[in-house]
């Protein structure tokens, strides 16, 4: 096992023994291999800089590396930005562990040696965030190389293996060009992704956010700080941020808006498509602290003489947030709010139940301008999932989940 701050400042050999210059930088091609150190720079003072590509390293040793071909059949350098530079894009840089589920600083690399037809290749296997690589950067240079593996043999180690690194680049253009996928990011619960962005910095959030998918930015965006939320909105170029909202249940985005200034609200509501733009315009109306500013309009609504197999057919067929999916709304003749089925009974139930036979007792429902201490007593008393919030002539608009009380209850906490 060898270490990058072992080769970085390495004495360079030619297949004759001559001295080529020192070892300046390592690249990695992630585009070709993604954990191979495919190019290594030697640096030779005035006489320019030359290039070692994988295939042509004999053997490495801590401070040493020896080549297998002539000088003269080196190449000049010449920089490359699809290359992934171990000293500068990697040591002392800030990386996501997706496993840990956090964003820790790296401190060297270990290195893998694989040997086959007289070249050595090495490879990337982990990165060390612990105190052995902090030894190891500190001493280099000062004693032995052999000193110091001395020293971090005695030390707790504390790496991440390197198929669970996911790289931090807040330059757009370049993070194109490395081709490095967020496909590990997108398998994190939101929860979890929304703490790791919010270690970050403004330009590193903004990064990580347009590198996944609309759909996993908004499920972590709804769980960001309402201030993070804000700043990050506000950072990130409107189409991306109209796509995200757009992800979003309304009243999340709707609470997001209300957060922007004015101007940058109707420039993201003009992004938006013009449906999922209404929805959220007038969740807008409602004081944050009503039934109002609490509720979503995502909800099911059926009529109350369709059968359970009419209904479930129906949520089938139709797109229907699942992760809502906890109760079924009911509504007379009149379009009028007359009951609510949790889903429990729905699955429960045979096929031809009618739905009103099903329905919770008492009806409950808020107005929309209802206090939210209001909601919050029915949804303490009656032990609620989610609850109808109706206009003036019993109409249901919208309804409030439990989820939204936990978080409007925490923010005053």
């Amino acid at each position: 096992m060898m270490h990058a701050t072992e080769v970085l400042g390495a004495e360079a050999y030619d297949a004759k023994g001559v001295f080529v210059g020192r070892v300046k930088e390592m690249f990695i091609e992630p585009a070709d291999q993604p954990n191979r150190v495919a190019r290594l720079l030697l640096g030779r003072g005035k006489y320019g800089a030359l290039v070692v590509r994988h295939e042509q390293v004999a053997s490495v040793a801590p401070g040493t590396l020896r080549l297998n071909v002539d000088e003269r059949k080196l190449e000049a350098y010449q920089p490359n930005d699809a290359w992934l530079a171990v000293g500068k894009d990697l040591l002392d840089q800030q990386i996501i562990d997706t496993s840990g589920r956090k964003v820790v600083r790296v401190n060297d690399l270990d290195l893998a040696e694989h040997r086959t037809n007289g070249t050595v290749e090495l490879r990337v296997t982990q990165v060390d965030v612990g105190l052995p690589g902090a030894v190891r950067r500190l001493l280099q240079g000062v004693v032995s190389p052999s000193l110091i593996r001395s020293i971090q043999a005695k030390l707790p180690p504390r790496t991440i293996g390197w198929e669970f690194v996911n790289l931090i680049e807040p330059d757009p253009m370049r993070r194109v060009k490395l081709r490095i996928t967020h496909q590990k990011l997108e398998k994190l619960h939101p929860a979890d992704l929304a703490d790791i962005v919010e270690e970050l910095s403004p330009a590193e959030r903004t990064a990580i956010l347009d590198s996944i998918d609309e759909e996993t930015a908004a499920g972590a965006l709804a769980e960001m700080d309402d201030r993070v939320q804000a700043q990050v909105v506000e950072k990130l170029h409107p189409e991306k941020a109209a796509d995200i909202l757009e992800e979003m249940a309304p009243d999340e985005a709707a609470d997001i808006l209300a957060d922007l200034p004015l101007e940058r609200t109707q420039q993201l509501l003009k992004e938006m498509p013009r449906e999922e733009a209404q929805e959220v315009r007038e969740l807008l109306r409602f004081e944050p602290n009503s039934a109002g500013g609490l509720m979503t309009t995502e909800m099911v609504m059926v009529g109350e003489d369709a059968t359970r197999a009419e209904v479930v057919t129906w949520i089938r067929q139709n797109e229907v947030n699942r992760d809502q999916l906890d109760t079924v709304f009911l509504i007379d003749q009149e379009a009028r709010l007359s009951g609510a089925v949790p889903v429990a009974r729905l699955w429960l139930a045979e096929d031809q139940e009618r739905l009103y036979e099903l329905r919770l007792e008492p009806l409950l429902s808020v107005r929309t301008d209802s206090e939210d201490g209001e909601v919050f007593e029915l949804f303490d008393k009656y032990n609620l999932r989610s609850l109808a919030v109706v206009d003036g002539e019993s109409h249901p608009i919208g309804m409030i989940t439990v989820d939204d009380v936990i978080t409007r209850l925490r923010a005053r906490a």
